[in-house]
């Protein structure tokens, strides 16, 4: 048995040497460190040169190779120099320097590399050279505006010169079809300065000279409208009002100002793993650098981009030589991209990854993965799975797994199956039965997940309205006049009339009943005067005979003078119409998404075709009805695209075929077309108008054309009739609803 003492004497001495290793370890790496360190910073010294110059000076140990690769950032103003192989023998790793333009040096060893990062004051651009064993780094003063406004601050709007106050009206917020958020300020004039920059993770916007209501001097918080704006916080500053957008995620914005109107937009980003910087603008959007290398390896200003971005980048080993460059105030991805093009590199990015080599390498490498997953697929064991479909028929997508590529036939080609592939229905239970390899069978399931699914329906309403007006109006007159002349001591009576030609008359024998036919010529005065004599009964024969048929009204006047013999028959007739009526045709069908539907209502006209000796006559119909026909199709921002086609038929006249029988006619109205409407408006998709204006005259000529009198010896008729047709469309979605079974 060991006794407790012994046991913790022998942890303490496992404690012991476990200190002794670590030490040792320690020892060894740092003196590892230490000898690949082949050279050291000595002395550090900072002297103001000419033109508002400032020289750094560094001294080392040896004359180094190659001058140290660094970069600059202007916000906050720095930059960084790398000394490779070399470490630091300073006795501090800070030191400040009393200068307008430098702040104090930071130097950080990490391996066998040092660097050494100036604190600046303002944005500076910086040259390196060697001299023996000294690195002279010159910095210059950029001549720039402060970092904090040059590189965040734009000024969207100048304000007006002079001490105008101007006022914000409304402050609201809306969310756009694709799920941006704007920020809608309402000016008092359009005068306005607006200074817009990012600061961290929120938008600020200046309004200078402005001030600010009571009452919008609040905080919106709008997160739940699901765009990327969280948060809307105004408030007054000073005599500027200023806006705070706090937004999440990813995103990127844009502002413009219509009128007295300033709109902020923040769209969200879908990110990309494959793109250096996220946005749907193009061009180069990475926070800018300045970069001035003489003959410095490509490796080492890949690790200089590498530290300055956060990156993980890895280079191949192929990728070789050295380069010579001066870039100033570039985005950090358009300064990848220039030494990629320049040395023939290209790369690969996977999250915050960034594989960098040779063009032909990456391809190479490419086409041996594709042709390595092939063989994969050819020895992959296989794998059955069932797919219970919902909504879809398991036949519609067995068409659609089995699909054909261009150019090939058979289950070789199949799109979503591979060459091994193969697929069957069972229709009693509609389950797809899939046997292929696993990645297959994700494709498939992501297919199936995508279509078997409700379809939205659509109900569609048409209105079909016919208006119609009409008017006439007609004067007809009936005249005629007989006169007596005396010849000699004999007196004569002179009649003209319609017609000299004899009219059978009827007359009656009394009380039998029976009525015999007989033929009587009229005397002059008769026939003038139209009046039959000795219960004759006859038409009167006039001069003039224009009546209207079906008169509304008649005025009958006979001036008569049996002595002197001066006989005058006049009548008039006139008839006036107004019609006025509306037809209102309301059909309605509801379909599926993308299906075709149709509903009519109506009869079918029956004509008789004629016969012959050897075919019978046939009784054929023509179809008279009201008809709707339409496709809809029901667009991702919930508007309805349809293909619409109306038909609204009538019974016309009845048209002589050359057998002796009749075809009755049809009157149509019809309209084909294509409209994308809002779910539940209502838009206008067709009209017809017409107008028939008439104005018809019967008159005896010559005589009907004399002032006054003519109207003695005429007819008139005028008539206006208006119709009007049409059709209105209302589709609406209809929602879905659940109803519970007890």
């Amino acid at each position: 048995m060991i006794a407790y003492s012994d046991t913790r004497r022998m942890i303490g001495i496992r404690r012991a040497w476990s200190a002794v290793v670590v030490a040792l370890c320690s020892l060894v790496v740092s003196a590892h460190a230490f000898a690949q360190a082949s050279n050291a910073i000595e002395q550090v010294s900072v002297t103001r040169g000419a033109s508002g110059r400032t020289v750094v000076k560094f001294t080392l140990k040896a004359p180094p190779a190659n001058p140290p690769a660094g970069f600059a950032i202007a916000n906050p103003p720095r930059i960084a120099l790398d000394f490779p192989d070399t470490s630091s023998a300073l006795p501090s790793n800070q030191r400040p320097v009393d200068s307008p333009t430098l702040r104090s040096l930071n130097f950080v060893q990490a391996g066998n590399r040092t660097r050494v990062v100036f604190n600046l004051n303002t944005p500076q651009t910086f040259e390196t050279t060697v001299e023996g064993r000294d690195v002279l780094v010159t910095l210059a003063d950029t001549g720039a505006v402060p970092a904090d406004q040059a590189a965040s601050v734009q000024r969207f709007a100048e304000p007006r010169p002079g001490d105008v106050t101007h006022a914000l009206r409304e402050v609201d917020f809306r969310r756009g079809s694709n799920g941006e958020g704007r920020v809608v300020v309402e000016l008092s004039d359009n005068t306005t300065g607006i200074d817009i920059r990012q600061q961290g993770r929120t938008l600020v916007v200046d309004f200078l000279q402005t001030s600010l209501p009571r009452n919008l001097e609040r905080r919106l918080d709008v997160g739940d409208f699901n765009t990327p704006i969280v948060t809307v916080d105004t408030f007054a500053q000073g005599g500027n009002t200023r806006m705070v957008i706090e937004p999440k995620g990813l995103w990127e914005h844009s502002a413009y100002q219509a009128d007295n109107k300033f709109i902020v937009e923040v769209k969200p980003i879908q990110e990309d793993p494959n793109k250096l910087t996220q946005g749907t603008r193009g061009g180069y959007k990475g926070e800018k650098l300045s970069l001035n290398f003489q003959n410095i390896d490509v490796r080492a200003v890949l690790q200089v981009i590498a530290d300055f971005t956060g990156l993980n980048i890895i280079t191949s080993d192929t990728v070789q030589g050295n380069l010579t460059l001066r870039l100033k105030d570039v985005p950090w991805d358009q300064a990848l991209d220039i030494i990629m093009q320049t040395k023939g590199l290209d790369m690969r990015k996977n999250g915050n990854v960034v594989l960098i080599a040779p063009r032909e390498e990456l391809a190479l490498k490419e086409k041996q993965q594709l042709e390595s997953q092939v063989q994969i697929n050819d020895l992959e064991p296989l794998q059955t799975e069932l797919f219970q479909l919902n909504y879809a028929k398991a036949a519609d997508i067995l068409n659609i797994v089995n699909v054909a590529k261009a150019g090939q036939g058979g289950a070789a080609g199949a799109q979503f199956l591979s060459k091994r592939g193969t697929a069957f229905v069972d229709p009693r239970t509609n389950i797809l039965f899939v046997t292929d390899i696993p990645s297959k069978l994700d494709e498939v399931r992501r297919v199936i997940r995508q279509i078997d699914t409700t379809v939205r329906q659509v109900l569609i309403e048409a209105r079909i309205v016919i208006a119609d007006d009409k008017f006439s109006r007609e004067l007809g007159i009936r005249f005629g006049q007989q006169t007596g002349a005396t010849l000699g001591n004999r007196r004569y009576a002179v009649g003209l009339g319609g017609t000299l030609s004899t009219t059978p008359v009827v007359s009656s024998t009394g009380g039998t009943g029976t009525a015999t036919r007989e033929t009587r010529t009229q005397t002059p005065f008769e026939l003038a005067s139209g009046i039959a004599s000795a219960g004759y009964s006859d038409s009167p024969q006039l001069n003039v005979n224009l009546p209207v048929a079906n008169p509304a009204g008649q005025l009958a006047l006979t001036l008569i003078n049996l002595g002197s013999g001066n006989l005058i028959n006049l009548e008039l007739s006139a008839l006036e119409a107004d019609n006025r009526g509306k037809v209102v045709s309301s059909p309605r069908v509801i379909t599926a998404d993308n299906q075709k539907a149709a509903i009519e209502q109506g009869s079918e006209i029956p004509y008789v075709t004629p016969g012959t000796a050897n075919n019978p006559a046939t009784v054929s119909f023509k179809k008279a009805v009201l008809r709707l026909e339409v496709t809809p199709q029901i667009t991702p921002d919930n508007r309805i695209i349809m293909n619409v086609e109306i038909r609204k038929d009538s019974v016309g006249a009845l048209v002589p075929t050359g057998g002796g029988g009749f075809v009755p006619a049809i009157d149509t109205k019809n309209v084909v077309t294509q409209i994308a409407v809002n779910n539940g408006d209502t838009a206008v998709i067709g009209g017809i108008f017409e107008e028939t204006v008439r104005s018809d005259v019967n008159k005896v000529p010559f005589l009907g054309d004399l002032p006054g009198l003519g109207y003695l010896f005429k007819q008139t008729s005028r008539s206006s009739e208006k119709t009007e047709l049409l059709i209105f469309l209302t589709p609406r979605v209809v929602r879905e609803s659940i109803t519970a079974v007890k």
